[in-house]
């Protein structure tokens, strides 16, 4: 059975492996990332834990933002190599829970990994079907923007949204919409 986005992700999981190995120890351990006062292994902490530390979102109650530092402060104190080793095994065999919704966890894939490349002034090509989930991710991050602006993709795809048009790439609409910084200079707001 194929399941919906499950190869885009281990795809864009791999990815993401490379770019964090690509990296000096330095940048892994402290570079900056458009996700405020984490640095890219802080990401990628983040990033395995949907898949290894769902009770933390349990423990938190709803409060995605608590449950997501937790996971970030429990792999703070370990290594870069035991991180990278677990990320590893993390990037060949999402959970069940993940694999079986992987549409769905395309689009959180697909933000952070470009929090880390941007936010150490790095570019990719970004495939295709990751430029789409980012765009979704941002729908569902930036409900209330999409309230105020109609976001009008250059690269395909359907404006959405009411109010003033905001032209821009998916991924820079995406990234947008879900609240990341320095992005405007991307778009053109009509």
């Amino acid at each position: 059975m194929d399941i919906p986005g499950l190869r885009d992700l281990q795809a864009e999981r791999a990815a993401v492996i490379e770019t964090m190995e690509s990296l000096a120890d330095d940048e892994f351990e402290s570079g900056p990332t458009l996700c405020d006062g984490w640095a890219p292994r802080d990401v990628l902490a983040h990033l395995m834990g949907l898949d290894t530390q769902l009770f933390e979102y349990v423990k938190a109650k709803g409060n995605i933002t608590a449950a997501n530092q937790a996971i970030v402060d429990k792999a703070r104190p370990q290594p870069r190599a035991r991180i990278m080793n677990r990320a590893h095994h993390w990037a060949k065999r999402p959970a069940p829970l993940v694999a079986g919704t992987a549409f769905l966890f395309l689009g959180d894939i697909g933000v952070h990994h470009q929090d880390v490349l941007r936010g150490l002034g790095r570019t990719r090509d970004v495939p295709d079907a990751i430029r789409g989930a980012i765009l979704r991710e941002g729908v569902v991050l930036g409900a209330k923007t999409l309230m105020a602006h109609k976001v009008a993709p250059t690269d395909g795809g359907r404006a959405i949204g009411r109010g003033p048009v905001v032209r821009g790439t998916s991924e820079a609409l995406g990234l947008w919409l879900a609240g990341r910084k320095g992005i405007e200079d991307e778009l053109e707001f009509v």
